[in-house]
């Protein structure tokens, strides 16, 4: 916790939940978005060395800073603000996520860190569930990566608020995507929560699909710009075509469903309309289906498309190129040039001086034999190579 957040912080007085709840301009997750975005300074992830204290201390009470530089199974509490402590009834015991109660706020923000991981951008979430105590409340979130090398998430950093949802009831809204970033300049809104969404080797061809979409939309909100956020959406997608091989008569379904043919000889641009979706910009897909068609073209199996993409020489371009070269076909053997070579073997040797003729300048063919003797065997009596023979020995 110390170097992070203030120690002072814990001493602060909490501040009125329905007021900050209720207010536009000053709601909590707002100013912490805001504070994230002004350290950005055109990297994809603000530096955790920016994250300064006396910067945030009117919503400090209300966050957690989880730390993964040890490792990312299960990431450490960091720092867990003094209203969030009491809300949760915590000690300090809680030094994991492993010892986060289950039926905690503290809960709320930690199940969807996964997903920070996954889209690689800030996560906003708002629902409402039965604490510890057995009360209803309302919350809403934001979760915010951080790095401590400008491409790798190891920190991020959260903020909580909320209130007793019995208390002010409240229609209940469409429900809003796992995984999208929710418009935080919106009041609070009630939905049933859903678990974030997190893969493995079990999971659904159709999740997988819209795992990878969201990393997409990720890219297409940076407009394209994100080198990380791109080769997330890579990584997602080719995982889905992996996915998708194994169970092909669900993949045939989802093309259906979404109009999408499938391609014999191009079976990677069916996959990246479905992620990217078919209106996106032509040039890319194709780029994004070559570089998908090289990694399954070296075998790269689940989870190993990101590593594979990072290390190799000129990134996406450079595999797009490998792609290409590998598709040329071989050059075409010429024969003709090969039955001359027969026939000049076989043939006696001749005098140059019945080879040179009477002109000036005369091309001759000579051959080395078995012995490394060099024979003149033909003159050659096209002008036009006599003429570029010349200029090439001038």
């Amino acid at each position: 916790m110390d170097g992070y957040l203030p120690s002072s912080a814990t001493a602060e007085p909490e501040q009125d939940i329905d007021q900050v709840i209720g207010t536009d301009e000053r709601r909590m997750h707002v100013r912490a978005y805001n504070y994230w975005a002004s350290l950005l300074a055109g990297r994809d992830f603000p530096s955790i060395e920016d994250l300064d204290p006396t910067d945030v201390r009117d919503f400090s009470n209300h966050s957690l800073l989880l730390d993964f530089t040890a490792g990312s199974a299960d990431p450490a509490t960091s720092y867990i603000g003094a209203a969030l402590r009491d809300e949760c009834d915590l000690a300090d015991e809680v030094r994991t996520i492993a010892d986060v109660p289950p039926r905690s706020l503290l809960s709320r923000l930690t199940d969807h860190y996964m997903q920070i991981i996954a889209n690689r951008a800030p996560i906003g979430f708002e629902a409402e569930f039965t604490n510890q105590r057995g009360r209803d409340l309302c919350y809403r979130g934001i979760l915010m990566p951080f790095s401590s090398d400008g491409e790798t998430i190891d920190f991020i950093y959260g903020v909580i608020n909320w209130k007793d949802g019995s208390a002010v009831p409240q229609p209940r809204p469409d429900p809003v995507p796992q995984g999208d970033v929710l418009d935080l300049t919106q009041p609070l809104d009630v939905e049933e929560e859903e678990p974030a969404l997190v893969l493995d080797d079990d999971s659904g061809l159709a999740d997988r699909l819209s795992a990878a979409r969201e990393t997409a939309e990720v890219l297409k909100a940076a407009d394209g710009r994100s080198r990380i956020a791109l080769y997330r959406a890579l990584s997602m997608a080719y995982d889905f075509s992996v996915a998708a091989r194994r169970v092909p008569d669900d993949y045939a379904e989802i093309l259906d469903d979404a109009g999408v043919k499938a391609q014999a000889r191009a079976p990677m641009t069916p996959i990246v309309k479905l992620v990217f979706g078919v209106d996106y910009d032509k040039a890319r897909l194709t780029e994004f289906a070559a570089a998908l068609a090289h990694a399954e073209r070296l075998e790269i199996d689940f989870e190993g498309f990101l590593p594979f993409i990072e290390a190799f020489p000129g990134g996406l371009k450079g595999v797009v190129a490998a792609e290409r070269d590998a598709r040329r076909p071989e050059p075409r053997t010429d024969t003709r040039a090969d039955r001359a070579r027969s026939r000049l073997r076989s043939a006696h040797a001749q005098p140059l001086s019945s080879l040179a003729g009477n002109d000036e300048f005369t091309l001759v063919l000579v051959r080395r034999d078995a012995q490394g003797r060099v024979e003149p065997v033909s003159a050659v009596t096209d002008l036009a190579l006599l003429e570029k023979a010349l200029r090439r020995v001038a």
